[in-house]
């Protein structure tokens, strides 16, 4: 069972909601959110309601201002864990991806089982049109060394960038999630 609890103020203090399942709206339980504890499970918290908007991925742990999630305001509208994004199956440890230089499958290919911190130097090409998550779950950050905008990968396959929610194919990096 997922646990997680929003902190209107920084430090974990102030009004306090505690969550353990998908929100699509998250207004009526506070105003702002500036930390948050992630007790179990793995979540993706959206800055919009019906999971919109900029995305961040926290495992187990304290985060105690939003900077440290890399957000980019103490805007967060909706939630959900990991466990309910996708129905396919997933095999824990197991990962795999392709992405291409181009929109649907097309140009050069790379298929990864791993982290990438710099997709520049492991793929020589700086952008990414589509991608086929093939096994577990991942994480896209818009900068080398896992920094910047965050897109959650779920198995499945993104013809274009706009299919994982970004407006430009523009991805520095890339890691597996584990921790779920």
């Amino acid at each position: 069972m997922s646990k997680i609890i929003f902190y209107e103020e920084r430090n974990f203090q102030g009004r306090s909601f505690k969550c353990d399942t998908d929100c699509p709206d998250m207004n009526p339980h506070f105003i702002r959110c500036n930390s948050v504890r992630v007790e179990s499970g793995c979540w993706v918290l959206y800055e919009r309601p019906n999971y919109s908007g900029y995305q961040y991925v926290l495992t187990r742990g304290e985060y105690p201002e939003y900077h440290s999630w890399m957000g980019y305001n103490d805007t967060i509208r909706s939630c959900r864990t990991i466990s309910s994004v996708s129905d396919m199956p997933v095999n824990e440890g197991s990962h795999r991806i392709r992405i291409y230089d181009r929109p649907d499958f097309q140009g050069q290919m790379m298929e990864f089982n791993d982290d990438c911190e710099s997709i520049h130097e492991s793929f020589q090409c700086r952008s990414i049109h589509s991608c086929n998550v093939m096994e577990g779950y991942w994480t896209f950050y818009e900068h080398p060394g896992f920094l910047g905008r965050q897109y959650f990968m779920a198995p499945g396959e993104y013809r274009k960038f706009v299919d994982w929610g970004a407006t430009c194919a523009t991805i520095g990096s890339f890691h597996r999630i584990t921790d779920f």
